[in-house]
């Protein structure tokens, strides 16, 4: 028997296995993906764009969305999870963050609640996320800045183009504040690990340097946790108040059980609820953990969307990155106050596929061919520069986004898949759309062209959260205020299912540190 069952190897469940192993405890990671080290990594575009190298194919593995198939969430399904993947933009949540409800008030159709802790409880962990799996970055004062016990990150900020001084002086003469946005790559060897090549290939994309602060690189690897990877847990057991066991199947569909003192979920948003639910017994007749139905409940995204400006620039310099961020994280606006987010700034990816792809039609939709495709493919592609911006606010949960566990269909382990119901509540879109007129506005003064912006209702794979959330009311929350199970002893949950609210940046950071946290609860309890 292990004193340690993690189911997931993401930003959730790894910090838990590095601080339980290293302190002496038997502890087993279950991973459904391959494990990938820096030496089986590359940069195959058609691998990563056309063939889902780091996810299940739709045929075997799919999820039902809005009650239709061709859709899915996965979004990394690999050693370490999706922190293999991210692109490591790191931002905290804010003190304002925590508290949601209290500070901005009810709104009509969302369950907006207060987190169960607050943010000085998390801060020593945000600060030990940034030391132990290292973020690089510069502290620099602006009106937002959230309170840090740490005066400067403890790596300095990665090498920039050029172009970033076009950035700085237009968002001086606008007048808006700016920073150099923390990234969870190293910008120096440290950590037993090598720095960044500057690739550009971040998002979507393993790294072969370990430069990149995976949660496979910077934890799994760094400690003596046991990982099996390759096992789907499809089934866990339990009694009236523990759990007793977990099932999985291999690669070859044989079935293994595995016990422990104590159990982990952190699967993936989606997937942890979707395990719950299918894992029903005589106690939990509605899936474990689930006699509230809170299970599955308040599935939430990250709002926003995208915009882009092309430029005509010299300096082609591959791989420097374009570190610049701004946040409006809290506005007025006919005499309310409205809770805002993050713009992070950013060059577009380096895949050539997804690159090309733009450059298929004329200004009026026409598709191109020939001579004319390869000489605007050539102008574009050699000549210019596309500067993105991505916009972050709060996916406000409502009861109108979950996630179930499907009453017929199947996937290939013969599991009921996931059911997810997707609505996006009207506030978020104005608040994007408010965000998105800021980064809109500093294109143009840099003198960006072809300009153009996208806030929607589509939310991102990525960036996936709830399901799960923790509170103090075990009639209305899943989870206590250290992510245990309410109604089961020994079951945590602590991936992002934990979140009630998102705040308005991306995930990875938070996970991190609240599993730190939990890692904390744990070794108290054991010992």
């Amino acid at each position: 028997m292990y004193d340690i069952c993690i189911v997931g190897s993401g930003a959730g469940g790894s910090p838990i296995a590095y601080e339980l192993a290293n302190a002496g405890y038997r502890v087993v990671v279950l991973e459904k993906g391959k494990y990938y080290h820096e030496e089986d990594i590359d940069k195959d575009e058609i691998a990563v764009s056309r063939r889902d190298k780091f996810t299940p194919t739709l045929k075997d593995e799919f999820h039902i969305v809005n009650g239709e198939r061709g859709w899915n969430f996965w979004n990394g399904s690999l050693v370490g999870g999706s922190s293999n993947l991210m692109s490591g933009y790191f931002h905290r949540m804010k003190p304002n963050d925590f508290k949601l409800l209290s500070t901005y008030g009810k709104i009509d159709g969302a369950n907006i609640v207060d987190w169960a802790i607050s943010y000085d409880e998390l801060e020593p962990y945000y600060d030990k996320v940034e030391k132990v799996i290292g973020v690089s970055g510069e502290v620099k004062q602006h009106k937002f800045l959230e309170p840090r016990s740490s005066k400067k990150f403890p790596y300095p900020k990665l090498a920039e183009t050029k172009v970033t001084t076009w950035f700085d002086k237009a968002c001086k003469n606008l007048n808006i504040e700016f920073f150099p946005t923390p990234r969870a790559i190293l910008s120096t060897p440290a950590l037993d690990r090598n720095t960044c090549a500057y690739s550009n290939f971040c998002g979507s994309y393993a790294c072969a340097t370990g430069a990149k602060s995976s949660a496979r690189a910077a934890l799994l690897q760094k400690c003596d946790a046991k990982v099996i990877p390759e096992a789907f847990v499809y089934k866990m057991d339990s009694d009236a108040k523990r759990v007793t066991a977990v099932h999985y199947y291999d690669a070859k569909k044989n079935s293994y059980t595995i016990k422990a003192k104590i159990f982990v979920l952190s699967a993936q948003a989606i997937e942890s609820s979707r395990l719950l639910l299918n894992s029903k017994n005589k106690y939990f007749k509605n899936g474990l953990a689930n006699n509230s139905g809170q299970v599955g409940k308040n599935l939430i995204f990250s709002a926003g969307g995208v915009g882009e400006g092309r430029f005509d620039v010299k300096d082609l310099t591959p791989g420097l990155f374009f570190n610049r961020s701004i946040q409006e994280y809290e506005y007025e606006k006919d005499g309310k106050k409205y809770k805002g987010g993050t713009t992070d700034f950013l060059y577009e990816h380096a895949n050539i596929i997804s690159r090309a792809i733009k450059e298929f039609y004329d200004a009026k939709g026409n598709i191109l061919w020939g001579k004319e495709l390869q000489d605007k493919m050539k102008k574009s592609l050699t000549s210019t520069k596309v500067l993105t911006f991505e916009v972050f606010n709060d996916w406000l949960p409502t009861d109108k986004c979950n996630v179930e566990a499907d009453a017929k269909l199947k996937d290939k382990y013969g599991v009921n898949v996931a059911s997810i119901n997707l609505y996006s509540h009207p506030h978020d879109i104005k608040v994007g759309e408010h965000l998105a007129k800021q980064g809109e506005k500093v294109l143009r003064e840099m003198g960006a062209r072809d300009i153009s912006v996208n806030i929607s209702s589509s939310p991102p794979p990525n960036l996936v959260a709830g399901g799960c959330r923790f509170g103090d009311d075990a009639t209305s929350s899943v989870l206590d205020k250290n992510c245990k199970a309410h109604e089961l002893d020994n079951l945590y949950v602590t991936d992002a299912s934990f979140m009630p609210t998102g705040g308005s940046v991306p995930y990875t950071w938070t996970i991190y540190a609240n599993s730190f946290r939990v890692a904390d609860v744990i070794l108290k309890e054991l010992s």
